[in-house]
């Protein structure tokens, strides 16, 4: 058999495994409810997951839910309720680190629930360090950055101390509403060493020095909840310049062609992932649709549709053009050496022990 037939035959033959292997899985006519973050970045989930998933199963819907703001409290309500209505979540690191904590998601056999790569390297090796949890399956490598308006700067950011200097910059700015990442630019704009962040937050004086920092700009913020409220305030002229996900920034600017640029310095490294909340429904067809959504293919062809790094090694070769633009998207990602000089990376324990209390001090600075 010459060397196409063979390939030809080998195709078939998988194609019949997976119609047997999911026999049971087309004919369950089931819904999963699928939490994300909503805008560009479910967009690209539904693309390059949820659309190929639904076409192998007809019968199975996945229907978005975009709560992944709110997943830890919700999930915790549902727990004490004894009602998970959400099969899949799709969530950061960080949370991910709280949920797996308290029980309230399911640790995973990443060598035999997932995928092996290609060559046959088994999953957990595959994803490598960044399994920062049993209970968390990476998917990308994602940044928070600023963009900016350039026409409405007359200079444009270069650091992250010009997020806070009034002066140089006069304008509206966009910040999350939560202390993550925000406390960490307020204390290296107020000239902490970018590696002694978390060790200058772990006292008293410290958060009191970030808060302090942050109390210089509070007057000129607009605080987003959602990932797409920055670029539309950015697109609408309501902010000069405003923080968001890299991949949303990437959407607003060679997408939607808004006069809008990026400035990379010290953006926040974060994971997401998908996490797989404990008596949730349809556990089978969970289990099915992440080996499939996490395979080495489906994480590169994410990358297709928006600027976030793939987190398995093998996918990352794969990583091509984008599917309308034909632009490379290499050159966009949060992980490109000429973007990523000046990293802080999220230290995921730190936070998880932490959140909650400075969340709460957050929200009482904020009613001041």
């Amino acid at each position: 058999m010459n060397v196409s037939l063979k390939q030809s035959a080998l195709a078939l033959a998988a194609v019949a495994a997976i119609g047997i292997g999911s026999i049971s899985v087309a004919n369950a006519e089931e819904t999963l409810v699928v939490v994300s973050w909503g805008g560009a970045y479910t967009d690209s989930q539904q693309k390059a997951y949820h659309e190929p998933y639904m076409a192998m199963h007809p019968d199975v819907k996945i229907v978005n839910d975009d709560s992944s703001a709110e997943a830890v409290a919700k999930l915790r309500a549902m727990s004490e309720s004894g009602n998970v209505s959400w099969a899949l979540v799709d969530a950061v690191a960080s949370d991910a680190i709280r949920l797996c904590d308290e029980g309230l998601i399911e640790e995973i056999d990443f060598d035999k629930v997932l995928a092996p790569a290609p060559d046959g390297t088994p999953a957990s090796q595959d994803f490598g360090n960044l399994i920062v949890s049993p209970c968390f399956i990476p998917q990308i490598v994602y940044s928070t950055t600023f963009g900016y308006r350039t026409d409405l700067v007359k200079e444009p950011p270069t650091t992250i101390a010009d997020v806070f200097d009034l002066e140089k910059i006069p304008g509206k700015r966009s910040l999350e509403k939560r202390p993550i990442g925000n406390l960490e630019w307020a204390l290296i704009a107020d000239g902490v060493d970018p590696e002694k962040v978390y060790d200058v937050l772990d006292t008293e004086e410290g958060v009191d020095r970030a808060f302090a920092k942050l109390d210089t700009i509070k007057d000129q913020v607009v605080w987003w909840e959602a990932g797409a409220q920055t670029p539309q305030l950015l697109a609408d002229g309501e902010v000069v310049m405003g923080s968001t996900y890299n991949g949303r920034l990437f959407s607003v600017i060679e997408e939607e062609k808004q006069p809008v640029a990026m400035m990379w310095d010290w953006q926040v490294f974060d994971l997401d992932g998908w996490v797989v909340p404990v008596g949730g429904p349809n556990h089978d067809l969970v289990m099915d649709y992440l080996k499939f959504a996490t395979d080495t293919q489906r994480l590169a062809d994410q990358a297709k549709f928006i600027s976030y790094g793939p987190a398995r090694k093998s996918s990352a070769p794969l990583v091509g053009k984008h599917a309308s633009l034909g632009i490379e998207m290499g050159p966009h990602m949060p992980t490109a050496p000429e973007n990523a000089k000046h990293t802080l990376l999220f230290n995921y324990e730190w936070w998880a022990d932490r959140r909650d209390d400075l969340t709460e001090r957050f929200n009482a600075w904020l009613a001041q």
